[in-house]
């Protein structure tokens, strides 16, 4: 109800990402964003054919993980995710940026070198287009 409030929502649809479909059709946004929620205990790798269902072919998926000692199995899992798709021809990708200072550490076992902060990766993927078929 609180992000209802705001008004910044055309439609506002809740979903267990991971747990069942998005409820959206197929190839229905220009660009999908997750930020903040692909993590150990979050969302699982096991989601993301899910984002790129729901994406049109030439669209783009931003998405994002922290490269924190406690998420190294998750961020492993996911690349391997994502590099697993690149290979089927499911999209390319176009920019994976490592970023220093992604967030602040809770501690400083989390902590990178020491610095007070976590760093992350930002992966930017655009979705192939759908090869037409030759007539003939």
């Amino acid at each position: 109800e609180r992000a209802r409030s705001t008004g910044l929502y055309r439609q506002l649809r809740p979903c267990v990402l991971g747990r069942e479909p998005l409820p959206a059709p197929a190839e229905h946004y220009d660009a999908v964003t997750v930020v903040g929620a692909l993590g150990e205990g979050q969302v699982p790798s096991a989601a993301v054919p899910e984002l790129l269902r729901v994406t049109k072919p030439g669209g783009f998926l931003c998405l994002t993980t922290r490269s924190n000692p406690s998420n190294l199995r998750y961020k492993a899992e996911l690349e391997a995710a994502l590099e697993g798709l690149e290979r089927q021809g499911a999209w390319q990708k176009v920019l994976a940026q490592e970023v220093e200072r992604w967030e602040r550490a809770t501690s400083e076992e989390e902590s990178t070198q020491g610095t007070g902060y976590i760093s992350g990766v930002v992966y930017v993927y655009r979705k192939c287009p759908v090869p037409r078929l030759e007539e003939g």
